[in-house]
């Protein structure tokens, strides 16, 4: 009963509008209060200085400013043109290259919000003019921002390692097949409403006739995903050290290359990191503060208990569907980061206990915390690319729900067949 009453003053703080660290952690200090014993109001500030103390943590930031300058750069513009000289020459050539450069993109900054900005920025507009519905091209764009916290570096996937003592090198490895798949299932979703919607055959004779200048003004954008995937998952460098070498060269390659980032860019990179990383780690804090009351008050032996008296760590497939279904209704209507932090120590040890590889929960964690990004009505990827493409926000809520069905769809697959999780870090030896 004292859960749901925490439960229900949590969502009413959210309601009334107070911030989300805040709202955690008022909860987390009326539950102690609940207990009668005051001697653990000491363990608020232990807990929460401790949730963001974590050295594995340290990529986070590096990650989201080795993206932002990539935007302030131009790096990101050449992408694009990459991704159109490959895919961009068939019918709804643009809903390919949307995709193509979700999958890019992904390589560099782990964040589906700075995925959804910077393709919605430039794609949506194009579409629609390409003959797409506009609500379409911004649903597509939501749905190829997916891609970035699958295929490494994935801010997701470095608070789950941190939080189970995961390797993250091999939580990386895990996702890149996942990201492919999920890449080549909105593809053919595009496929099939490029049909749908008869849009024409696009004329890319300028693409073409550019393609050597476009080719050679591209290495040196898709430098950057080379330094932080295959640095990581070949094992040479740490995330944290990738990310770090990211940033430096995004910074070199803005300044000397493209000769596009400005002082003022700069600044505003930074200012922008600063902004995320602060609001990351302060929900990161929080929530380990409620997450150690639940342990307190023998939440997860309770839930453990509820999960064993149905026998479901007896069949493992069983269990991650219940699991996801969990994860699915509560990330419609709470952030993604306070979803993860709050659930992952509770369902964490039961995939343990069931005898699941723990890369493949990682991944099967990720993927729906993920999806919650396009969930209404918090789906936050929803509000950017409704902002930024200038589409009705109800428009795209009425369009995202196929796309929303097709990640569904791969994560049912990654949940029934785990090889296609395990079997690259078990090729790399991770």
């Amino acid at each position: 009963m004292t859960g749901l009453i925490l439960l229900g003053g949590f969502f009413l703080q959210m309601a009334l509008g107070v911030p989300l660290y805040a709202s955690l952690l008022f909860t987390g200090f009326l539950g102690i209060l609940g207990t009668g014993n005051l001697t653990l109001l000491r363990a608020i500030p232990q807990q929460f200085f401790g949730g963001m103390d974590v050295f594995s943590l340290m990529a986070i930031p590096f990650f989201i400013l080795a993206g932002s300058l990539m935007n302030r750069s131009g790096l990101t513009d050449r992408l694009i043109d990459f991704s159109r000289l490959l895919v961009g020459s068939v019918r709804g050539g643009l809903g390919y290259v949307n995709v193509v450069g979700g999958i890019i993109l992904a390589g560099v900054n782990g964040s589906a919000a700075a995925d959804a900005s910077a393709l919605g920025s430039i794609l949506i507009p194009a579409m629609e003019k390409e003959g797409f519905p506009k609500a379409y091209a911004a649903g597509l764009t939501a749905g190829s921002s997916l891609i970035g916290p699958i295929i490494p570096p994935s801010i997701f996937m470095i608070i789950y390692a941190a939080m189970t003592n995961t390797s993250i090198g091999g939580l990386f490895a895990a996702g890149v097949v996942p990201g492919f798949v999920l890449g080549l299932a909105f593809m053919a979703m595009n496929w099939f409403f490029s049909r749908r919607y008869k849009v024409p055959m696009t004329d890319t004779a300028a693409v073409r006739a550019r393609a050597n200048t476009i080719l050679r003004r591209s290495i040196a954008a898709l430098v950057a995903p080379l330094i932080i995937v295959g640095g990581i998952v070949t094992g040479v460098v740490t995330p944290t050290e990738s990310g770090a070498l990211a940033v430096v060269y995004c910074l070199l390659a803005g300044i000397a290359v493209t000769r596009q980032l400005t002082w003022s860019g700069l600044w505003d990179s930074i200012y922008e990191t600063v902004r995320l990383t602060s609001a990351i780690f302060l929900i990161m804090g929080a929530a380990t503060v409620v997450g150690w009351f639940l342990k307190w008050e023998r939440v997860t032996q309770k839930f453990a208990s509820v999960i064993v008296g149905m026998g479901l760590l007896e069949h493992p497939w069983l269990l991650m569907i219940v699991l996801s279904s969990i994860i699915f209704v509560i990330g419609m209507f709470m952030e993604e980061v306070a979803v993860l932090t709050l659930l992952t120590p509770v369902f964490a040890p039961l995939a343990v206990k069931a005898g699941i590889d723990p890369f493949h929960f990682g991944i099967v964690m990720t993927l729906n915390v993920t999806i919650a990004l396009i969930t209404p009505p918090v789906g936050a990827c929803n509000y950017i690319v409704a902002a930024v493409g200038k589409v009705p926000l109800g428009d795209l809520f009425r369009e995202i729900w196929p796309f929303i069905a097709v990640a569904m769809t791969v994560l049912m697959a990654i949940i029934s067949f785990p090889a296609i999780t395990v079997t690259l870090p078990r090729i790399l030896g991770l």
